[in-house]
């Protein structure tokens, strides 16, 4: 079994308050997950309008499936319009 951790930090420069933030993120989150079936949390960051640290996670059998699988999230992720990735790190457990 093998888990995959992806840390993440984003900027979100169109959010103008918390309330956008969270709007923002959880359109993020249902898009992600549902598309890639992995899990999904903000981590740090949580009183800042336009920053966000968010946790990816997907554990398979094979390491190769979850490189493919967090591959795709992370280009997923790129290719938003409306969010910036600062930071990004991966972890396998």
């Amino acid at each position: 079994m093998v888990v995959a951790v992806y840390t993440i930090v984003l900027i979100i420069p169109e959010s103008h308050s918390l309330k956008d933030k969270r709007r923002i993120l959880m359109q993020l989150r249902d898009k992600i997950t549902k598309k890639f079936n992995v899990s999904m949390a903000e981590l740090d960051h949580h009183e800042l309008w336009q920053k966000a640290t968010l946790g990816i996670a997907c554990l398979a059998n094979e390491q190769r499936h979850v490189n493919q699988v967090m591959d795709q999230v992370m280009n997923a992720i790129y290719q938003l319009p409306r969010i910036e990735v600062v930071d990004c790190r991966k972890e396998f457990l």
